[in-house]
């Protein structure tokens, strides 16, 4: 049965709205906790209008939660380097993290010791109610909560992409679209006009997204798409020796035989503009609650049909959080859980810290943020608190919260869910099996081989894999991950997939 994960249940809206509007009173000094965050938006932001952002978020919260905030805002070029160095002071409290992030990432501070464990201070607050309880599962490490991560596009699903004055042209119905075998009619109208790209992989190797609905490929990483857990058996495998990976591989090969599929895409001479040309016919898309975003990122009309079901897994849900630092006293972490329910619950503190001062940074405009040229404060709602919570932009539509709900909530949990693998033990051969996919699994995945030479070549990588160590870092995989479902109760399979996936190139 498709579980249903990260709906906001009337309960908790009203838990939460019960929060955000009670008064706080209390005799005691406020807990001060330092916020360290990073900035996208700005290169350089400026201290002076933190600091006014900061006062102000101080004076509002005063009387609802028993904390005040040191507010540290870094540009995103020099904040791995900066963060890094005031965790080493301990002069941060709440982190503005990501699994992506490299050094200060959610699986680098783990295995550091550099974060606290806020488990049973979850439990019953704003914060947690804000949230199902699916997404808390989701981000935990080992067992327990490090991480809180923030409301947004937090599941991972697939779509194939095509140019919309293509489809109108030839009247295509990709609601058809259910398999990339699909397609190829399609593909065919393109090839016959001469278009340059009929299918665009973006110079991407796309195993490891296209078969999300049979696989976790818990590494989120094409180089290491050799390993995954098997959602059907709940047991880690080697993909490269799969009938999938077959069928992916020679499903490739085909199109590039009949001229679907460009060289360039192996010689990585594509582009990250091509996307913007009219050379391209069909491509990828990874789904998000507003598709239609993809229309100025593309400069032209696109439209979607979903490839691959959507996924609450380990690093989905990890793409933007907050992490309480180790060095936190027990105030201070409670502190920092009460800020964060506040922040995930109230607009108004969420503009403020997002958008930053009305009026200088901001103005609403029908009930939406429009933000200012002039502002010196920018942030994004993605790096900062709940989409459910944050104003729209006057360019989002008036239904975004809802529309993340549905997203989110629409999307399956992997058995997976949780599970964080330590390379470290292995880390050469890991490695060395990345390189290994460089030379063989890439060209594999982007019809680099012809159609007869598919079993031969998998059969070279296979081998050369085992050479680079493969076996060691399977081995170790598995030992992680059985250790792991030990430890978490794993559920045997993903019951949604048993019952309703079957592959996308058929």
């Amino acid at each position: 049965m498709k579980r249903k994960l990260f709906a906001v249940s009337m309960a908790a809206a009203m838990a939460t709205s019960c929060f955000a509007g009670t008064a706080f009173a209390s005799d005691s000094e406020p807990v001060t906790i330092k916020v360290t965050r990073a900035c996208f938006n700005l290169a350089n932001p400026d201290s002076e209008q933190v600091k006014k952002v900061q006062d102000a978020i101080n004076e509002y919260i005063k009387d609802k939660i028993n904390v005040q905030i040191e507010l540290t805002d870094i540009g995103s070029g020099e904040y791995t380097e900066k963060a890094n160095l005031a965790l080493a002071n301990n002069e941060i409290n709440l982190l503005w993290t990501a699994s992506w992030e490299s050094t200060i990432g959610t699986n680098d501070l783990v295995p550091a010791n550099a974060v606290y464990d806020i488990t049973d201070l979850l439990p019953g607050t704003p914060l947690y109610e804000s949230m199902d309880e699916g997404q808390w599962e989701a981000t935990k490490y080992d067992g327990k909560n490090y991480f809180v991560p923030v409301y947004k596009d937090n599941v991972e699903g697939y779509d194939v992409m095509f140019r919309k004055d293509l489809v109108d042209k030839y009247g295509w119905d990709i609601s058809s679209v259910k398999t990339l075998a699909d397609l190829e009619p399609m593909l065919a109208d393109l090839e016959a006009e001469g278009l340059k790209y009929p299918y665009l992989s973006q110079k991407t190797a796309m195993f490891y997204r296209y078969y999300i609905n049979d696989f976790d490929f818990f590494t989120a990483d094409s180089q290491s798409n050799w390993v995954a857990v098997d959602r059907s058996t709940n047991e880690v495998v080697d993909t490269v020796l799969t009938d999938q990976y077959k069928e992916f591989c020679t499903l490739m090969a085909k199109w590039a035989e009949a001229g679907y599929i460009s060289e360039d895409e192996v010689t990585k001479t594509t582009t990250d503009t091509t996307t913007q040309t009219q050379d391209w016919g069909i491509s990828w898309w990874t789904d998000i609650p507003v598709n239609a975003e993809a229309n100025s990122r593309y400069n032209q009309e696109v439209v979607m049909t979903p490839i691959t079901d959507r996924w609450a897994h380990s690093t989905s849900a990890l793409g933007s959080c907050y992490t309480v630092t180790a060095n936190s006293t027990p105030e201070e972490a409670q502190a920092c859980v009460d800020f964060l329910g506040l922040l995930y619950t109230d607009s108004k503190l969420a503009d403020l810290y997002t958008f930053g001062i009305e009026g200088e940074d901001f103005n609403y405009v029908d009930g939406k943020v429009e933000q200012t040229d002039a502002g010196k404060y920018n942030h994004s709602m993605w790096e900062s608190a709940s989409a459910t919570i944050v104003t729209p932009l006057t360019t989002e539509p008036d239904d975004k919260a809802e529309l993340y709900k549905e997203f989110n909530g629409g999307a399956n949990t992997s058995c997976a869910a949780g599970f964080r693998f330590d390379k470290n033990e292995v880390a050469d051969k890991y490695a060395a099996c990345q390189n290994v996919f460089n030379e063989y699994g890439f060209a594999l995945e982007n019809g680099g081989y012809g159609v007869d030479q598919i079993e031969d070549t998998i059969a070279q990588y296979q081998a050369a894999l085992d050479e680079a160590g493969y076996q060691d870092v399977l081995a170790a995989f598995q030992a992680q991950y059985d250790e792991w479902k030990a430890e978490n109760g794993s559920e045997t399979t993903d019951e949604s997939v048993e019952e309703e996936s079957s592959s996308v190139a058929e």
